[in-house]
């Protein structure tokens, strides 16, 4: 018996209302719009601070009209009404472009609910064509006075919402479905319930979408939290528990390892030895590993995959590591080569497959793996392919896990004859929550602890919004690092005017106003390599451009001259966010700082710094002070911890969708679960969890449980938890 929550809506809303919602918010279910939870609540009685809305986002306020004005546009022909509503102390305008007839509804005193994306003209904040739905006055009239203190003080929920799907149109959506809805199983067991006197299930969905009172959402959002927590949880340790029923090849490492350890020019970390330890503890099993080793940049975790690959390759079987970018990927060759030495580079013989070799290389490397006679294969997404194939894979790596999707890993993972143990590396460290929310099925490591003689890195903000004549300091700063014979990089967020890396923050959208100038353009590769040519304080220096649209070759020749010495500036994209080690490089000059995410800017940071030298990084913005922007970029300036640096990108992230697009199914985020603030909540419900799944693993007496792990994790979510 399918439940209530797997019903299609246009089988309860109708085709055209359900087309909408499909297309506005990706809702297709019933159960996709009960999950649509309310972000917030408002009072038709109360009003919005205005003051405090945030520039550049969409917002659902609740105000009144104070005056109506209509005058006609200055550049063209046409006119645009304005309407000042007001919380009764600030103001806000909106401005509608030839819509003089909205003036009928728009009159003063009428109070309602606006939607729309908050701007600012002439030092007044705006909202360019809103969206509104007015409150009935003769009703609040009509009203006995207990009444009318009640429809008053109501809370109202107000829904994430789109351009085309206003919140009030959700709202009565969920009205139809909920008064159709009939009865739900709770997939929380009765005694969990009991045990934390949590709402039931259908009783949670009326109040948090109907509430009379705001005990009543509160109530519901706790019982709705957990639920969400519990059945993330237990698909997460059922996916660890069919993980461990799959066997794989012990592997034990030996003489090689020993080897190995015993030439290195320096002693291993603490951390590294640690981590060392459980991943070969978890080889020496004959069920398959799967662990993530998360480090500080610059920590040694590549150090620390290479000697689990020596433990594999102690038996004659075969390692491969997968790296995000063919730059890396030749990193990784001519590391891994180097750091073996000759004898052992001689013997395991490490083979770079990529898309771009030349074919007769590609086949000598292809024929090296097939035979088995390469014991380490380091590629890109080209070791995916139908064509290449292992002897005995015993070993993936996965550098830079948040770099690849789903389909990409499994692929690699089926070349093994058996399932190979799964070792993935990355230098974004996650907060415990984070961790346990999205890789709950992973066993986690963490080399927090730095290689001796690694030299600190000062960190600035050049403020531009404030500061706009500073930029011409970031230049003479570079340029005498360059006259003491060091190096530097110089990093845009796009390539030229018109194309933008991938990987950068999001343009902002073309303001609405008529009378607006041209947004501000973005720094790129072309026209920054341009400027520091002919910059005089630049002069005589080789400066060089790196980005994506290179070929692999020569992308390859720059980096390489650029280690050599042979390049003084490299004006780069993020594509050397990742793994690139030039220890004579001390600068790093980040233009447009606030199209970055927190863990992209400590990635970026972390290329200097890398040998015997200190490091400077100049984090150039134009964000306004106080803005998000700004904060992003600021909170990276005043740390090197990348640990903490990732709470607080929790915490400025706020809203965001933790799992991700790559990381999960298209409808798989979080929905009330909120991880910077949840930990404790996660906790338990992954403690609740165990005891179900101990007592019943295959949920045989949970069938409102198993019901509902197949409708959190649609195929492609499902698919995310068991390719990790």
């Amino acid at each position: 018996m399918t439940s209530p929550l797997d019903h299609k809506l246009s089988a309860v809303l109708g085709g055209r209302t359900a087309t909408s919602m499909q297309r506005g918010l990706g809702l297709i279910t019933v159960g996709d719009l009960m999950t649509h939870y309310p972000r917030r609540y408002a009072r038709r009685g109360e009003l919005t601070a205005l003051a405090q809305l945030p520039l550049d986002e969409a917002v659902t306020i609740v105000a009144e009209v104070r005056e109506v004005r209509n005058r006609p546009m200055r550049n063209k022909r046409g006119s645009i009404l304005e309407v000042s509503i007001s919380d009764g102390t600030g103001i806000l305008t909106l401005t509608f472009f030839n819509q003089a007839w909205r003036a009928n509804e728009l009159s003063p005193g009428v109070r309602g609910i606006f939607a729309g994306k908050v701007g600012q003209y002439r030092g007044t904040r705006q909202l360019a064509h809103p969206d509104y739905e007015l409150f009935d006055r003769d009703a609040l009239e009509l009203k006995k006075p207990e009444q009318a203190k009640a429809w008053a003080e109501q809370p109202i929920p107000i829904y994430p919402a789109t351009s085309t799907v206003a919140s009030w149109q959700i709202q009565k959506a969920v009205e139809v479905v909920l008064d159709t809805l009939g009865p739900l199983d709770d997939p929380v067991p009765d005694a969990v319930r009991r045990e934390r006197e949590l709402l039931p299930f259908a009783k949670a969905l009326e109040l948090v979408h109907r509430p009379k009172v705001d005990s009543g959402w509160r109530a519901a959002r706790d019982a709705l939290r957990f639920q969400e927590a519990f059945v993330l949880q237990s698909a997460l340790l059922q996916q660890r528990q069919k993980q461990r029923e799959s066997e794989a090849i012990a592997r034990t490492a030996g003489p090689l390892l020993e080897g190995f350890d015993a030439a290195l020019p320096f002693v291993l970390t603490g951390d590294q030895q640690t981590v060392g330890e459980q991943i070969f503890h978890d080889m020496a099993e004959p069920v398959p590993m799967n662990r993530l080793v998360q480090g500080e940049v610059g920590s040694g975790k590549t150090l620390v995959a290479l000697r689990a690959m020596l433990a594999v390759a102690q038996s004659g079987g075969q390692s491969a590591l997968l790296a995000p970018t063919e730059v890396l990927a030749h990193q990784h060759f001519r590391s891994i080569v180097r750091t073996l030495g000759p004898d052992l580079a001689a013997e395991l013989r490490p083979t770079l497959i990529t898309g771009q070799l030349p074919t007769a290389e590609r086949k000598k490397a292809m024929l090296a793996t097939i035979s088995g006679s390469s014991r380490i294969v380091i590629g890109t997404h080209a070791l995916l392919g139908d064509a290449v194939s292992f002897i005995d894979l015993g070993l993936v790596v996965v550098d830079e896990q948040h770099r690849f999707g789903v389909d990409q890993r499994e692929a690699l993972r089926l070349k093994g004859s058996k399932p190979p143990h799964v070792l993935v590396l990355t230098a974004t460290p996650i907060p415990r929550t984070v961790a346990m929310t999205v890789f709950g099925d992973l066993d986690i490591s963490s080399i927090a602890e730095l290689p001796a003689g690694r030299q600190p890195i000062s960190s600035h903000v050049v403020p531009l919004a404030e500061k706009p004549g500073w930029v011409s300091r970031v230049w003479q700063r570079l340029a005498e690092e360059l006259a003491i014979g060091r190096q530097g990089f110089v990093v845009c967020p796009a390539i030229d005017a018109k194309t933008e890396e991938p990987g950068s923050e999001p343009a902002p959208a073309a303001s609405d106003d008529p009378d607006a100038g041209p947004p501000r353009p973005i720094a790129n590769v072309t026209e920054v390599l341009a400027s520091l040519r002919s910059n005089d304080v630049l002069a005589g220096k080789r400066i060089e451009a790196l980005h994506g649209k290179l070929s692999s070759d020569e992308k390859d020749e720059l980096m390489r001259a650029f280690a050599e010495g042979g390049i003084d500036v490299l004006v780069a994209t993020t594509v050397i966010e990742v793994g690139v080690d030039v220890p004579n490089a001390s600068v790093m000059v980040v233009l447009d700082a606030d199209r970055f995410g927190v863990s992209q800017l400590h990635q970026l940071r972390g290329r200097v710094g890398r040998g015997g030298v200190p490091g400077l990084c100049l984090f150039v913005t134009a964000a306004e002070g106080e803005s998000l922007a700004r904060e992003r970029v600021e909170a990276v300036a005043s740390t090197l911890d990348g640990f903490e640096l990732a709470n607080k990108d929790l915490e400025l992230r706020r809203e965001g969708d933790v799992l991700g697009g790559v990381q999960s199914g298209g409808r798989s985020s979080l929905k009330l679960l909120r991880v910077a603030n949840d930990g404790q909540l996660i906790t338990e419900a992954r403690e609740a969890a165990q005891a179900v799944l101990a007592d019943d693993p295959t949920l045989a007496e949970h069938p409102a449980l198993a019901e509902a792990l197949k409708r959190r994790l649609d195929e492609s979510a499902e698919a995310f938890l068991g390719k990790n």
